[in-house]
């Protein structure tokens, strides 16, 4: 995975990007597609769909094989708790690391170590050894990467584009998620089908190789000297203490806790159960039933790029959460496929505006010398998420199928949604242009 960098002054790290001459009114005016009119931006967000690809493809593999080797919902739980460890252990020092280490470097280290922990356990399979403890080691090792690779990606989108396409930025990214996890699933299920799961692994590490080639050509950012003035330790508590005094960094994180405890473990640790035991289907039942949410979260995407300058986001917000409760509700009472899929795809639609939304006002809640700090402590929200898979999974043994845990959790998040409306002005009156004035076009 050792590719020679380009010097700086043409591709390298602190090279000045030829896009950024693009005119703000230029970008500005592109739409839907607005921000894929800067360069960098383009390989970035290439990269990052691979990337997803891969991690979607992995999802569905890991899934199908721990439940159809222990038929335990507890051990499906389980295996994605353990991704959590590292990342609720090393998320705040992430952080840190970013202000400290340029981005070019740690792009490639957490690249090249996912290539190698996926190929790995892509040969162990395919060898034969196919044993629960390897995928357990394999969930905690790619959950530590992830939490950089996450981190890292979240936080160069926003050094790239100017601060007036930032919203359509997120929201071409979250597209991206949307679609991979739409098409990966659907992959995956297949592919455990023509290669086994060690095939499938085997071809995950390949995108990692093509993610590779997506890094050598991105223009990075000079790395900000803020974070390199204090301690280590110093800078997690300066993250910290603008996390507590800022209340709309700080309602927005809040709200972000949300999707990883009560709706994604829905998406992630349940699906393989509705498969098997629901639906009565194989891998090609549970890749439709995450591609469904793909597809949704494909249009909710782009209906969120297209939302240009509208003000109300946290009124958005809120009510994409309460009509996301509203279609896992429907889709737990489903009896039948062709019934599930219509709701997942509408589960789909509304948790693509809600994250997309989420991720938007709290990064442009954060100043730039800030954000590697606080953006690695908001990272602590999808690091909750195994947390939540965890309680699924024991909740789908214990009430006897995932239907009533799914009604439980859509009806504490709904329950949210209201009582927030209600009581919190920050979030209810919040305005976009806050953060982004009239005629404001600078960097982010």
């Amino acid at each position: 995975m050792s590719v020679p960098q380009p010097a700086p002054g043409a591709n390298g790290e602190g090279a000045t990007p030829n896009d950024i001459s693009v005119p703000s009114d230029r970008v500005e005016d592109g739409g839907t597609f607005a921000s894929l009119r800067i360069r960098d931006f383009r390989f970035l967000l290439t990269g990052t769909t691979l990337s997803n690809l891969a991690q979607w493809i992995q999802q569905v593999t890991l899934g199908w094989l721990v439940y159809d080797m222990t038929g335990s919902g507890t051990l499906l739980g389980s295996v994605n708790l353990v991704r959590s460890v590292p990342a609720v252990g090393a998320a705040p020092l992430v952080g840190v690391v970013m202000d400290r280490v340029g981005r070019r470097t740690l792009m490639w280290i957490t690249n090249g170590w996912l290539f190698l922990i996926t190929f790995g356990i892509g040969l162990l399979l395919v060898l034969g050894h196919a044993e629960v403890w390897f995928l357990f080691a394999f969930s905690f090792l790619a959950g530590l990467a992830q939490t950089f690779n996450m981190t890292l990606r979240q936080t160069i989108v926003f050094d790239m584009v100017p601060r007036v396409v930032a919203p359509n930025a997120v929201a071409l990214m979250q597209t991206g998620w949307a679609l991979m996890r739409s098409l990966g699933p659907a992959v995956g299920g297949f592919l455990i089908l023509w290669l086994g799961a060690g095939g499938n692994f085997l071809v995950q590490a390949g995108t990692y190789v093509l993610i590779a080639f997506t890094i050598l050509w991105i223009h990075f950012p000079p790395l900000e000297a803020q974070g390199r003035r204090s301690a280590a330790f110093e800078n997690v508590r300066e993250g910290i203490r603008f996390v507590i005094k800022e209340p709309v960094t700080r309602a927005f994180m809040m709200m972000g806790w949300v999707m990883p405890f009560f709706i994604i473990p829905i998406f992630v640790a349940l699906p393989p159960i509705y498969a098997k035991d629901v639906f009565h289907g194989g891998p090609q039942t549970l890749g439709f039933l995450l591609s469904a949410v793909g597809v949704g979260g494909i249009v909710g995407g782009l209906f969120t790029a297209s939302l240009g300058r509208l003000e109300r986001r946290g009124v958005v917000q809120l009510a994409s959460l309460l009509l996301l409760s509203l279609s896992l509700t429907g889709f737990a009472f489903s009896s039948s496929l062709m019934v599930a899929l219509p709701f997942l795809a509408l589960a789909g639609f509304f948790e693509m505006v809600y994250l997309t939304t989420n991720q938007i006002l709290l990064q442009l809640s954060i100043p730039n010398e800030m954000r590697g700090r606080v953006t690695s402590l908001v990272n602590l929200n999808p690091a909750l998420s195994p947390i939540g898979s965890f309680f699924a999974g024991v909740g789908s043994d214990m009430l006897g199928g995932p239907r009533y845990i799914t009604i439980a959790f859509c009806g504490i998040a709904a329950v949210i949604a209201v009582v927030v409306f209600l009581t919190s002005p920050t979030i209810r009156d919040y305005r976009l242009s806050r953060a982004i004035p009239p005629g404001s076009s600078g960097p982010v």
